[in-house]
């Protein structure tokens, strides 16, 4: 359906905007496959992802169970290489091969990876007075020039998505309660 790469400090609302996005369209939160990729930063977590049926539950037998949802695969700058090229597959072929040879589809689902990478210069950018939009291009070749992430895997996401840090008051435990008071109010 759609590939989005959320960058962000952490807990401005990457995973939270994921769970609404399942409940939204799949209907329910439980309609998300969440993934912590820093499970994956060996070369050989590749083997593990690609699981055939019944061996381990990895991504693919969870897709293989629930095609129709949200893959979250949360802080993707902490995956192997392997894993990262694994997701270049999936994101430009829109499906993946287990170690059997058997396709599983993602043209289902809503692939959204998000990271942290980067959150202190989104800080620096904004407490500067610029407006996300103003620099979004700029940010993304940085993290390019960084190493943080290849240029071929920023290019296969529909969208990269850019969260500005939360003001003090909104930030911490309940701060999506928090934030629904004030927009309520």
């Amino acid at each position: 359906v759609g590939s989005f790469l959320f960058l962000g400090p952490t807990g401005v609302g990457k995973t939270e905007l994921s769970k609404s996005l399942a409940a939204l369209y799949f209907g329910g939160e439980d309609r998300m496959i969440r993934v912590d990729m820093s499970e994956y930063n060996q070369p050989e977590s590749t083997q593990r992802l690609l699981a055939p049926a019944g061996q381990e539950a990895g991504l693919l037998t969870a897709m293989r169970m629930q095609p129709f949802s949200v893959v979250l695969l949360d802080e993707v700058e902490k995956a192997s290489d392997d894993v990262l090229n694994l997701l270049l597959q999936m994101l430009d072929e829109g499906q993946l091969t287990d170690v059997n040879g058997k396709t599983v589809s993602f043209r289902d689902a809503i692939v959204i990876t998000t990271s942290n990478a980067g959150a202190d210069t989104i800080r620096s950018f904004i407490e500067e007075g610029y407006d996300l939009k103003d620099f979004s291009q700029e940010f993304i070749d940085q993290l390019i020039s960084d190493q943080q992430f290849k240029a071929e895997l920023i290019n296969r996401f529909d969208e990269v998505v850019l969260f500005r840090p939360l003001p003090i008051a909104h930030s911490g435990p309940g701060a999506a309660e928090r934030i629904g008071d004030d927009l309520d109010g």
